[in-house]
């Protein structure tokens, strides 16, 4: 007799489908697992034998042989255990079979039959919505796969209670979604002493999700700035909040099944590799710039970063996605993020400070700052000097606009983008625009345009530029709440283009 269960294998944040086939047929005792699978899945047999011996139930002593289909696409993670002991257990007519086939089902066992939570239960979860069945899975994974609405989602604590569950002699109750976590901000940027421009900066960029590079000398705050831009970004709309959840499940980032509608904000060190940046690893797993989809990735030092490592990033701040291709493994993750760096004016830092004179200069600004190549910097929005702050500065009291005053203006921002770009399937904010909707948004008018043809005279500006001029300049506008961009909107815009 042949018994299938059903599972999924992860290829980036898609989850698709796989058939395990179970046959216990004449022969020499024996377990085998064929199908492509790896290590983990290899061990699943003595997993299963274990958690079965636990609950009394005696493997026959026939030919047992696993199939894990489509036999060419690669089985890697221990969630395998589960589906191969449904499997096994219709097989020796321990469960109904069609109980094991109408289910996807995903977990880790121990020795002793328990459920092991795992990763990638979200996603499954949404594969098993697709499919029209249910999804069985450890009860501590249950709440993260319940956000998927459409998902009948069944969290077991152990295999003989799914074995009671299938047969009749108990009923679990269906899982319940986690918590909606929202972290409220701790670091205002009424905390900055100065740096209005570097603010003004900030507030563009959040509202429109563009691109921002600050220059400045050591202590001036630039980390600063970077570490209070969460503060004023709106929360992650439900379903950005679940793209987001997908990646950081495959992460095993989710705590408890609970959502975090606090948009992602990493800052990974300087030696970070490739892979930590960009994602790869023997499982090709997602990068810092596909944790930090929907939110804010933060480069301090910049020109620190490894040169391959920061030409990794042209490409996917253009497109919004990575595609990590590995001898072994071709994926594809989100990464649409917003990309804020840091770095000082030379590599002793002293260049922009008049008390403490730069020895090398301006050959010392010109090695250091050129580790960064002209098309990546061509690919920020904004770019800022941030000058020292004085200590007869850092005595006054804080004054300017609290974070929470930024924030209701950056909020209703993006409330008119999201308007804006209704009826256009993947654009949420003006960093999205381009093509001939971008020059709809965004036209110049006589005066602008002349204001922009002496600047591209002038300053060298790309055609890139060009158009990243126009998504500010429409940010810009949508702050002030005005209908069309103006002369002084493209003017601001341009200022920030020319500097650092």
């Amino acid at each position: 007799m042949i018994s299938r269960a059903y599972t999924v294998a992860f290829q980036g944040i898609e989850a698709r489908p796989v058939e395990v086939q179970c046959a216990v047929a004449p022969g020499l005792p024996a377990f085998s697992i064929v199908g492509l699978p790896d290590k983990a899945v290899s061990e699943a047999r003595e997993r299963v034998r274990s958690a079965l011996a636990i609950m009394s139930i005696a493997l026959p002593s026939r030919r047992i042989t696993v199939n894990l289909s489509p036999a060419d696409l690669p089985k890697e993670g221990s969630h395998f255990d589960l589906p191969i002991a449904l499997a096994l257990l219709a097989a020796i007519e321990i469960i109904p079979a069609e109980a094991a086939s109408e289910t996807i089902a995903l977990g880790e066992l121990s020795l002793d039959g328990s459920l092991v939570p795992v990763v990638g239960a979200l996603p499954a979860a949404m594969a098993a919505a697709s499919e029209g069945r249910r999804l069985l899975c450890p009860r501590a994974s249950g709440a993260e796969a319940a956000w998927v609405s459409d998902a009948t989602v069944i969290g077991a604590s152990g295999l003989s209670d799914v074995v009671r569950h299938f047969t009749g002699q108990m009923v679990i109750t269906p899982a319940e979604p986690g918590e909606v976590i929202d972290i409220p901000a701790t670091k205002d940027l009424r905390d900055v002493k100065g740096q209005e421009r570097a603010k003004r900066a900030l507030e563009i960029a959040a509202a429109g999700r563009h691109h921002l590079f600050m220059v400045g000398a050591p202590g001036s705050g630039k980390s600063m700035l970077a570490a209070r831009l969460p503060s004023i970004l709106p929360v992650l709309t439900p379903a950005e909040a679940l793209e987001t959840s997908m990646i950081q499940s495959l992460c095993g980032l989710i705590d408890e099944g609970g959502i975090c509608r606090n948009r992602p904000y990493r800052e990974p060190h300087h030696t970070a590799s490739m892979a930590a940046i960009v994602g790869g690893g023997r499982r090709a797993q997602p990068g810092e710039i596909s944790l930090a989809h929907n939110g804010v990735l933060f480069l301090d030092e910049l020109p620190e970063f490894s040169r391959a490592v920061l030409e990794t990033l042209r490409q996917p701040l253009e497109t919004g996605h990575v595609n990590v291709a590995r001898a072994n493994a071709h994926v594809s993750y989100p990464s649409r993020f917003m990309l804020v760096a840091a770095a000082n004016p030379c590599k002793c830092g002293a260049l922009s400070d008049p008390s403490r004179a730069c020895a090398r200069a301006p050959q010392c600004s010109a090695d250091y700052l050129g580790r960064i190549s002209g098309p990546l910097i061509d690919r920020f929005d904004l770019r800022v000097d941030v000058p020292p702050v004085g200590f007869a500065d850092l005595d006054l009291p804080s004054a300017g606009e609290t974070s929470d005053q930024i924030a209701l203006r950056v909020a209703i921002a993006r409330e008119v983008q999201a308007s804006r770009y209704r009826d256009h399937p993947g654009l949420r904010q003006n960093a999205d625009a381009e093509g001939q909707l971008l020059e709809d948004i965004a036209p110049p008018d006589t005066e602008s345009r002349t204001l922009l043809l002496q600047a591209a005279e002038r300053f060298g500006l790309t055609a890139r530029g060009y158009h990243r001029v126009l998504r500010v300049a429409r940010t810009i506008a949508d702050l002030e709440g005005a209908e069309e961009v103006r002369r002084p909107h493209f003017a601001e815009a341009l200022s920030f283009r020319i500097a650092a």
